[in-house]
């Protein structure tokens, strides 16, 4: 009693506010995960921004184990960096790995765009091309930032209707490595009148139930991608590469 009178004279009369509890064990580490994963996709958190353990630990939350774990777990999904004795850091995808992970999501994406095409249905079809219609309206319009947007939603969608679990848990992964790459890649000038005739086309070959077309115009696209990226490269940098 004499404990509970001492709190409230502390705080001028009112009883003290009790600290949150901070969240540990499994449930910290995958709140950890899912809150720092989706600031870094969302680019609120730039490449090569150090991880300050006790810093993020309360901002998110929870316990610093909890934190940890969460590190590493990203640190495997390739969007952090572990430094030894440094702590960690944002990972900094470079331009070489960012054609690397496209060519890779060339095979994985052209499989769910096939996949996409047997499973379509009515109602997914409609879906695509009003995702279609609205890219079209964005580019004429000059609304890049929705264009982008709309081509992320797009591409989901594909793998969701592809049913292929696997292909997209894998391009998931992949994707998120390559956000910053994308986003200055859709405010080029002159590439959304690019890539807008092969979402088209996708969209076309995946609403007609065409599988193997539906697959090439996914593999067109993106290697239009790879050749839109590699032409990021400075001109020293492609001396040394040759």
């Amino acid at each position: 009693m004499r404990a509970a009178e001492d709190r409230t004279s502390a705080a001028g009369g009112q009883a003290e506010e009790p600290e949150p509890r901070l969240v540990a064990g499994a449930v910290g580490r995958r709140l950890a995960v899912e809150r720092l994963r989706r600031a870094i996709l969302a680019g609120d958190m730039a490449p090569g921004q150090r991880l300050v353990e006790e810093e993020l630990a309360g901002t998110l939350g929870v316990t610093r184990a909890s934190l940890r774990a969460a590190l590493f777990d990203l640190a495997a999904e390739g969007l952090v960096e572990r430094i030894p004795n440094r702590g960690a850091r944002v990972r900094a995808v470079t331009l070489d790995e960012a054609i690397a992970i496209t060519e890779c999501r060339m095979v994985l994406e052209g499989l769910c765009a096939a996949k996409a095409a047997e499973r379509v249905t009515e109602p997914d079809a409609d879906r695509l091309r009003q995702i279609g219609d609205e890219m079209e309206r964005s580019v004429a319009d000059g609304e890049l930032l929705k264009y982008s947007a709309l081509n992320h939603e797009l591409h989901r969608l594909v793998r969701e209707i592809s049913g292929q679990a696997v292909a997209t848990s894998l391009l998931e992964r992949l994707n998120g490595q390559l956000v910053r790459h994308q986003f200055q890649l859709s405010l080029r000038p002159g590439r959304p009148q690019a890539s807008l005739p092969e979402h088209l086309a996708i969209i076309a070959a995946v609403t007609g139930r065409r599988p193997a077309e539906a697959e090439e115009a996914i593999r067109r696209h993106l290697r239009s991608v790879v050749s839109a990226l590699a032409g990021q490269h400075p001109p020293v940098a492609q001396e040394e590469a040759r």
